[in-house]
């Protein structure tokens, strides 16, 4: 099903990711790389997720909320998910569709860009017009620069690229209920979500991440960078190294397999710094690691770097922390 539109028109459309009851982070950085293709509408697709809408009614660049509710949307089933939103595509005249880049846009952006005849662009961290996009490639060894022929555009965007817009308007926008016929393509079932809880802030959004590696060298270990982490009033993370040894849950893993950060602050322990745990992290703006081996690759992208025992130093640390 191919999809036409004219060129003279300029709209974006944003997918919202959110909780079920609070608007994403990410979609806020996505909203302001939206803000440069004009004016802007977002989509928020779920079951029961009026406050989301609500919520998004706040964000001062978007100008329109569409509010999707139904059974199908409870879960993010990529399979619906896709049916949503390229339903909502087909309804307005947009010209662009951004979403956050995350684990469940990577699942259903290729479907929404199948049943729309295009061709997705993934990861982008710079839009130069509205046909031309940079994307890192090679674990962000290097840089793509990609141009668009298509009518419509379908990206992700790194949230760790763009600045958050603000969602603070105190004159909401109007949010329309858009209804439909159901989006239930009947190929996938959810069977359960395991989600472990933590008072600490999200990974993505955390100002602070504390992460550790196989130099940590067991789980129960973990437990003096969550000290720290608390602390300093950030979030765990890790490498692929110590998620696949069984020390954390994959969701603590930072890395080009895992979570994208950029926080103000990025403490690496006993990380020897591979090339995909960097393109996790490299945006980061100030890093600072920890490691026994003076050679560590780590050390190139750290702006302060200390050679000592993570098991000595960390303690040490943690105790000086006001």
């Amino acid at each position: 099903m191919a999809f036409m539109m004219s060129r003279s028109l300029r709209a974006a459309l944003v997918v919202a990711e959110h909780s079920g009851n609070v608007l994403s982070q990410s979609t806020l950085s996505a909203v302001t790389a939206a803000s440069k293709f004009g004016e802007i509408t977002m989509l928020v697709s779920g079951s029961n997720c009026k406050e989301v809408a609500k919520q998004a009614s706040h964000v001062g660049l978007v100008k329109r909320v569409l509010l999707q509710e139904d059974s199908g949307l409870a879960n993010c089933l990529a399979e619906n998910t896709a049916l949503a939103v390229a339903s909502a595509v087909e309804g307005g005249e947009f010209t662009h569709v951004v979403v956050p880049s995350s684990n469940n846009s990577k699942n259903y952006l290729p479907r929404v860009a199948a049943v729309l005849d295009v061709a997705p662009i993934t990861d982008v961290i710079e839009i130069v017009s509205g046909d031309t996009f940079v994307r890192p490639m090679y674990a962000g060894n290097a840089l793509s620069t990609v141009q668009s022929s298509d009518n419509l555009r379908v990206l992700s965007v790194r949230s760790t690229a763009f600045e958050k817009a603000a969602d603070d308007s105190t004159e909401p926008c109007p949010v329309d209920i858009i209804t439909g016929a159901g989006f239930n393509a009947d190929m996938s079932t959810f069977v359960s979500e395991a989600v472990s809880s933590s008072e600490r802030p999200d990974l993505t959004a955390a100002s602070v991440v504390v992460s550790g590696g196989r130099g940590m060298k067991s789980g129960e270990n973990f437990g003096m960078l969550e000290e720290l982490a608390d602390k300093l009033g950030g979030a765990v993370g890790a490498s692929r190294a110590a998620v696949d040894a069984g020390f954390v849950p994959n969701e603590y893993q930072v890395g080009q397999t895992g979570k994208v950060v950029a926080p103000d602050l990025y403490i690496a322990v006993g990380i020897s710094g591979a090339i995909q745990h960097l393109s996790g992290m490299k945006d980061s703006k100030t890093i600072v690691a920890v490691n026994k081996d003076a050679d560590a690759p780590i050390f190139q992208v750290a702006d302060y770097g200390l050679v000592a025992d993570l098991f000595d130093a960390v303690p040490e640390l943690t105790q000086k922390v006001k």
